[in-house]
């Protein structure tokens, strides 16, 4: 079974700085119907301008995931963490016990276009953390490659939770199969591009929830990026 969440029906937010679609609920935006997918809690795809950015603002127990499309996003928090995000690079922080934390687009110049996502953790009250890892795009162009996991396994950011997320960066015409293991869902977000998931459409900004499926392949009808989380 695969249920697509279509991108002019998701959630937004509109401020003089931001411009924010929500797959499922977040801050004011509340829709019974998307409170996320079984560990999954948030993709929001959000395009900052220039110079701006998210103020110093607090979480506890969850993981939150940075993937950068656009331009570059820069890091500070509680831990002691500094740094710069940009197009190939996936950010994890743990929020744990509380952390404090802030997201600003640097430049003067150019918007900065990036998904976060929430995963809830597999337990609460977990010590605060930080990792940040980048990945040559060779290393996803045209096959998924592994970008976070709960071991870490193939050099990917550490999820404290039982789900994978994996990234492909395809050509016009590719075609990547997965396989999906018995009693385990996925969840397909296209990041850009227009994709065919088992036949079925979808283009950038739409998600698809999949249960039920042994194995589905992704095929780009244009140039395409595509995020796909392996979920319990």
């Amino acid at each position: 079974m695969i249920q697509v969440r279509e991108s002019d029906k998701r959630g937004r937010t509109q401020l003089e700085w931001l411009d924010s679609r929500h797959t499922f609920s977040f801050g004011e935006y509340h829709d019974p119907a998307h409170m996320g997918f079984r560990s999954l809690r948030v993709i929001n795809e959000d395009r900052v301008h220039p110079g701006e950015g998210f103020g110093t603002h607090g979480h506890a127990d969850m993981e939150i995931v940075s993937y950068v499309l656009e331009g570059a996003l820069q890091h500070r928090d509680s831990l002691g963490n500094g740094s710069i995000i940009r197009p190939g690079d996936v950010q994890r922080m743990s929020a744990g016990t509380g952390v404090t934390h802030s997201e600003y687009n640097p430049s003067r110049e150019e918007g900065t276009h990036f998904l976060q996502i929430w995963i809830v953790p597999g337990r609460r009250g977990m010590a605060p953390g930080y990792e940040q890892k980048a990945f040559p795009q060779e290393e996803m162009t045209g096959k998924w490659r592994v970008v976070g996991s709960p071991d870490g396994r193939e050099g990917s950011v550490t999820i404290h939770q039982d789900v994978g997320m994996l990234a492909a960066v395809l050509s016009s015409g590719d075609a990547i199969p997965y396989g999906i293991s018995p009693g385990r869902h996925a969840w397909i977000q296209v990041a850009r591009g227009a994709i065919a998931v088992n036949g079925i459409p979808l283009r950038a900004g739409d998600g698809a929830a999949i249960s039920d499926e042994g194995a589905i392949e992704v095929r780009a009808e244009e140039p395409s990026e595509v995020l796909l989380f392996d979920l319990a």
